[in-house]
């Protein structure tokens, strides 16, 4: 527990370091109750884009974006400091910024590994189970929320990546999870900073067409890999297998690969990927254009903390 503790501190210090000139921590504009489960009360933050930004791209409405946050499923919150300083830069662009809780089924786990995956399957699903739930509060509630659901693009770092890609592969899937969907629901986009996919049933493969995915990641993360771990038919599956799956089924994809960086690359959405960021939502979302990106990034100006190589091990400790 010292081990996780002592890395979230790092990352959250390294964060609001590399933003001192960032001085205000918007305000939700309001908070709703969504779920009860397992005694837990789960929230969400609805940051509505700000006055006077730009709402609509070529007369079409931007979406609105789920954010899950990180901490493997052990730790982290839907309103760290940190990660309020980028829904600030959203929703000066223009975007509305939903910012849920979910239930952290790892919190207990002093040991990770394959030997692990049904625990590991069970947190993912539980997260999987409560961002569904989020979900369909905001379609039951779209008009008092003034939110499309059809319009819905959901993003995560780390866990929350890891909840994301799930949730679009059970859904594209008809795995049992997304049966709670009104038929036929699908999210508009994804967006991943550092995730994978645990598949039980041996390679991922996607039944229907997936969102559109922006995908970022560090080519030599020890967190959530970048590659695949595998035993018998179980997949523990990273950017660097998800891509050639979609690029086969001819899919809409942007994929950054951040050339021997680690798991700092969960927390580009801080400051270092706007650029992309937008770009993937006003053109593949918004517009619907199937524009295809797989670039390899060294970007020395990119810090490199001291936590970049931190493993599973010193995670669950």
């Amino acid at each position: 527990m010292k081990k996780i503790f002592l890395i979230s501190i790092a990352i959250v210090s390294f964060c609001l370091a590399s933003s001192a000139q960032e001085s205000a921590f918007p305000e939700p504009s309001g908070t709703y109750l969504f779920a009860t489960k397992d005694g837990q009360d789960l929230y969400m933050d609805i940051y509505e884009p700000a006055e006077g930004s730009v709402t609509e791209i070529k007369g079409k409405a931007k979406p609105s974006v789920i954010f899950i946050f990180g901490g493997g499923f052990k730790d982290g919150s839907r309103n760290e400091k940190s990660t309020v300083l980028w829904f600030d830069r959203m929703t000066k662009a223009g975007y509305r910024i939903i910012a849920i809780d979910y239930r952290l089924g790892l919190k207990d786990a002093t040991k990770m590994g394959i030997g692990q995956v049904d625990l590991l399957d069970d947190a993912i699903h539980m997260a999987v189970d409560d961002l569904f739930s989020a979900t369909l509060y905001i379609i039951d509630n779209q008009a008092e929320l003034g939110i499309d659901p059809s319009n819905l693009v959901i993003s995560g770092s780390s866990a929350g990546a890891i909840t994301c890609l799930q949730a679009e592969y059970d859904i594209c899937n008809s795995r049992q999870s997304a049966a709670v969907l009104p038929e036929g629901f699908n999210y508009a986009g994804v967006i991943s900073f550092s995730g994978a996919i645990l598949s039980r049933d041996g390679a991922i493969k996607f039944a229907k067409t997936p969102a559109p995915m922006l995908l970022f990641h560090g080519t030599a993360d020890k967190l959530v890999t970048y590659k695949q771990i595998s035993a018998l038919k179980t997949r523990f599956a990273g950017t660097s297998v998800i891509v050639p799956v979609l690029e086969k089924g001819g899919y809409n994809y942007n994929v950054y690969r951040y050339q021997d960086r680690g798991h700092e690359i969960s927390i580009l959405y801080f400051r270092w990927a706007d650029e992309e960021v937008f770009r993937f939502l006003e053109t593949n979302v918004t517009e619907g254009t199937r524009r295809i990106v797989d670039a390899l990034i060294d970007d020395p100006d990119i810090p490199k903390p001291e936590w970049s190589t931190a493993g599973v091990d010193d995670l669950y400790k």
